[in-house]
């Protein structure tokens, strides 16, 4: 009782404090914008999507140290895979992994295997995160089932001042839960025609994770290291050139399957990950030519991961190896033909090559093939009335699936993902949007090619427990691509100056519903010893709200998320998450100063599989401060304090099997100059 009296109370302080002195914290009150998860620079008004945007302040203030922490407050998004970092996976209404396209700096990372995660970079080097919600495949192509996560690092221009060609940055940073300590080394400059970025990201874990009850979460150790290079060429005032590279690498014992406790069948291996990551682009915009708008982007990531199972148990050494290389043209052009015509539009191509090995053998649970996708795209909004707009969409993809096995069949199809909008504007203030779109997912290599040992048998027991067989994969190279069909509306509000000069009040709400034809889904058959992907037809929906208003002196924002999910015929997926409601609010009593509170309720979920796990509910409280000055000695230093689940909350996130960390104090220093 007394955790939810102090709950509520936070957020009715935050409702209710009563105006301070006016400051400046670093606050940015401009209206939202969405850029590379459309594909275009646009506000989020004239926006008809469910989308959410966190700036480098909002991310700041997590003092992250997974993606977990850094953007689980989005509303419809959750990330699964437990505590471990590295076994963590993107979740957008109940679409998981794969089933969701996530880009870095543009490029997509397409690799996705069960329980070795899909976040390979620092969250310090975040800058922004976009999210787009619901079916994006006529932008994005395969996998655009859920909706697209995009991830941008650091600029050179992000941390300049007015009139400074160079500096750096020096954060360093600590969390008591896994005596973790970081730190991040950064140079930047402005040479007029060349700019550069360099940073370097340090993190561990030096002890076992502790969960509420007090209790260690075993193996959750773990040392990160993350560097970033990027140099830019202004070629003229309307053609810029920008190469990066990335490097993440981490290491850790961890048991094999990562998002769960070690057992007989999950025996401990000796982790070591490498992902490489190369982005060449080129932006050429001419100022007197609306026609043109070039974005032309080469990207290409290799990823290894080595694990070598520590004694006891036979030797044991898995080699994991991921390439994706992709290719993309997108051009933007705005006409008049009698109506205002914007066209987003462009050709995609990329090819992912996976190889396993165990022991130098081929290792057949993680096959050797190539994928290849290949896609044009268009996307027009007409301005068919003054406040009235109409999206429409196309996108052709054709997909190849190679095995490198005669004895498998090759995969080659083709999609069409259409899509149809509507944005209304009745004020400037308001936007009513509803559209209808076909998004599609073709099978993953694994999916497709998989086979050999996935868990070993138990032998009887007489006279009770018969016991059961080594369970294997069971190829299936006659998947179908999942296919959905999504309907969603909403209605958005955005004013500065709604009650006070300086302030800012923006929400959205929206409800959608997804028939989804062929999900892919792993049937595990104990008593037959098999394991294999096969297709079933599913319906996903709910509802979403977020709400976020800016005095300046203080703040209160919330979010909302509903989901529900069943197969044809009934019968729960087991990929949605609880019912989630989130808070956070604070005062800026000084210039300098800013205290708050995050708070998150979360319902039980027992809408769950047969033989499912339910899980409890759960609330969770942050604190958090923050000491900024802008004169004196100290200036262009940020000094931040957070204490995470004060009340040392034990809890599961649904559908994960390991309970989350316990109560962590945050701190952190960041120098500037």
């Amino acid at each position: 009782m007394r955790r939810t009296l102090l709950l509520a109370t936070t957020a009715v302080f935050a409702a209710t404090s009563t105006p301070l002195a006016a400051q400046d914290f670093g606050v940015t009150l401009d209206p939202i914008q969405l850029g590379t998860a459309l594909r275009d620079d646009r506000a989020l008004l004239d926006t008809p999507v469910a989308a959410s945007v966190r700036d480098a302040e909002d991310l700041a203030t997590t003092q992250a140290g997974t993606f977990e922490e850094l953007v689980s407050d989005i509303p419809g998004v959750t990330i699964g895979g437990g505590p471990r970092g590295i076994s963590q996976e993107p979740n957008i209404r109940g679409f998981t992994d794969d089933q969701i396209v996530l880009r870095f700096d543009g490029g997509r990372f397409n690799f996705g295997q069960a329980h070795r995660g899909r976040f390979f970079v620092d969250p310090s080097l975040v800058k922004r995160v976009e999210v787009v919600r619901g079916g994006g495949s006529t932008l994005f192509g395969s996998g655009a089932l859920g909706g697209v996560i995009a991830v941008e690092t650091l600029d050179a221009a992000d941390l300049l001042e007015p009139g400074q060609t160079q500096g750096g940055r020096v954060t360093l940073g600590y969390s008591s839960n896994g005596e973790a300590p970081n730190a991040m080394f950064t140079f930047f400059a402005d040479y007029g025609a060349v700019d550069i970025l360099a940073s370097v990201a340090a993190r561990q874990v030096t002890e076992d994770l502790d969960s509420g009850n007090g209790a260690p979460i075993p193996f959750s150790q773990i040392d990160t290291l993350n560097g970033l290079v990027k140099l830019g060429f202004e070629v003229s005032p309307d053609s810029r050139v920008e190469f990066s590279f990335a490097q993440y690498r981490d290491s850790a014992l961890v048991p094999s399957n990562s998002n769960a406790a070690p057992a007989a069948g999950n025996p401990i291996v000796d982790r070591d990950a490498d992902v490489q990551d190369l982005r060449l682009t080129w932006d050429y915009a001419p100022q007197d030519a609306p026609w043109i708008d070039l974005s032309v982007l080469f990207y290409g990531t290799r990823l290894d991961i080595s694990e070598f199972r520590v004694p006891p148990g036979a030797p044991r050494l898995d080699q994991t190896r991921y390439d994706t290389f992709g290719l993309e043209i997108v051009n933007r052009s705005s006409f008049d033909l009698g109506v205002p015509l914007d066209l987003v539009y462009g050709f995609e191509t990329f090819r992912d090559t996976q190889e396993g090995l165990r022991n130098g053998a081929p290792r057949t649970a993680f096959p050797d093939a190539k994928a290849t996708t290949t896609g044009l795209f268009a996307e027009a909004t007409w301005g068919i009335g003054e406040r009235l707009d109409l999206i429409t969409g196309l996108r052709f993809d054709n997909y190849r699936r190679d095995p490198n096995d005669p004895a498998l069949a090759e995969v080659d199809e083709d999609f069409v993902s259409p899509r149809i909008g509507l944005s209304f504007r009745p004020t400037d203030d308001w936007q009513v949007f509803g559209n209808v779109s076909q998004a599609f997912r073709a099978p993953s290599l694994t999916e497709l090619y998989n086979s050999g040992l996935h868990f070993p048998g138990v032998p009887p027991a007489p006279p009770f427990f018969p016991g059961f067989p080594n369970n294997f994969f069971v190829p299936n190279p006659n998947l179908q691509p999942e296919e959905s069909l999504q309907i969603e509306i909403g209605a958005r509000f955005e004013r500065a100056g709604m009650w006070r000069s300086g302030d800012m009040l923006s929400f959205a709400v929206n409800a959608y519903q997804a028939d989804v034809k062929n999900y892919i889904e792993s049937v595990v058959n104990v008593a037959a010893g098999t394991t294999t992907n096969a297709n079933v037809d599913a319906k996903l929906w709910g509802f979403e709200a977020e709400v976020d208003y800016d005095a300046q002196d203080w703040f209160l924002g919330g979010g909302l998320s509903i989901a529900r999910g069943e197969r044809a015929g009934g019968g729960a997926l087991g990929s949605v998450p609880a019912d989630r409601l989130t808070l956070q609010g604070g005062v800026r009593p000084w210039e300098d100063w800013e205290f708050g509170a995050r708070a998150t309720l979360a319902s039980s979920q027992s809408r769950v599989p047969a033989g499912g796990t339910p899980s409890a509910s759960y609330r969770t409280l942050d604190l958090f401060a923050a000491f900024a000055p802008d004169s004196g000695p100290l200036a262009g230093t940020v000094f931040r304090l957070g204490v995470d689940n004060i009340f040392d909350e034990q809890y599961i996130v649904y559908p994960n099997a390991l309970p989350q960390d316990g109560r962590a104090v945050q701190l952190s220093a960041t120098f500037t100059f």
